[in-house]
C-alpha cells in the first residue's frame, strides 16, 4: 500500500492492513496555516468514524480541525509534536505526524486520493 490523501488535507500512510497507519497534515495544509503553535491530538484508544474531528491544529494565522481520514481506533499520538508543534511545519510528512490508527475497514483507504490526484486537487484549493 502507500500514502493517500483526503480533501481535508490529511495524509495517511498504510504500509499494510496488519499494522497501524500513520496520519498527519499535508505540506499544502501547513503552508496555508503558517507557523503551527499548538496541536490538540486525539485520545489514544478512542474509536472515531471517517470524517469525524479528531484534533485541532492552531497557527499564528488560524485554527483548523484535523479529521479522521478513515474509521478506526487511535493507537498512538506523537508526543514530540505536542512538545514541539513546529514539527508540523518543518517535517509534515515525517516527524510531524499526528497519530497512528488501526482501521475498521481497509477498503475505505482505496477511496482516498493518490499523490497525483491530491496535487491536482490542492492546486485548486
Amino acid at each position: 500500500m502507500s500514502v493517500k490523501y483526503t480533501e481535508e488535507h490529511e495524509w495517511i500512510d498504510l504500509a499494510d492492513a496488519a499494522t497501524p497507519a500513520t496520519v498527519g497534515i499535508t505540506v499544502h495544509a501547513q503552508d496555508a496555516l503558517g507557523d503551527v503553535v499548538f496541536v490538540d491530538l486525539p485520545e489514544v484508544g478512542k474509536s472515531y468514524t471517517q470524517g469525524e474531528v479528531a484534533g485541532v491544529v492552531e497557527s499564528v494565522k488560524a485554527a483548523a480541525d484535523v479529521y479522521m481520514p478513515l474509521s478506526g481506533i487511535v493507537t498512538e499520538v506523537n508526543e514530540a509534536l505536542r512538545a514541539d508543534p513546529s514539527l508540523a511545519n518543518s517535517d509534515p510528512l515525517g516527524s510531524g505526524w499526528f497519530f497512528k490508527m488501526t482501521l475498521d475497514d481497509a477498503s475505505q483507504f482505496e477511496a482516498l486520493m493518490d499523490a497525483p490526484d491530491y496535487e491536482k486537487f490542492s492546486a485548486n484549493a
